[in-house]
């Protein structure tokens, strides 16, 4: 019996002394969305993530962190709103939001147009 109590006793020790798993951070890339005020979404290859809805209070930590897309190569949809290609560094719910944005790059629309992975916008 004192054998078995000195292996759950180490189990345990270990479990406590593990760090805290964290989020992996995630590279994702593809067209930024942003057709309406306080609507945002990003759609890679894998799958189109929501940033932020107008039903948000706010959006994920990091959104401040996504410039005026409309001040490098846009797309205008819907006046001052609309559609750009980027890379994101962010943390996922693993299913369709993202959770915090760490990093943002704009890219050239060419880009995105050019990637096969990714559905072609005009």
């Amino acid at each position: 019996m004192p054998i078995r109590h000195a292996y759950a006793a180490a189990f345990i020790a270990l479990v406590m002394l593990a760090p805290t798993v964290a989020a992996a951070a995630e590279n994702r890339c593809g067209w930024i969305e942003n057709p309406t005020p306080r609507n945002w979404w990003l759609e890679d290859r894998d799958n189109t993530w929501t940033i932020m809805t107008q039903v948000s209070e706010e959006g994920p930590e990091g959104m401040d962190l996504i410039p005026d897309i409309s001040e490098r190569d846009y797309v205008k949809t819907n006046g001052n709103y609309g559609y750009a290609c980027a890379c994101l560094k962010v943390e996922t719910d693993g299913k369709e939001t993202i959770t915090k944005i760490l990093s943002f790059k704009q890219l050239k629309l060419a880009q995105c147009r050019n990637d096969k992975s990714l559905k072609f916008k005009g």
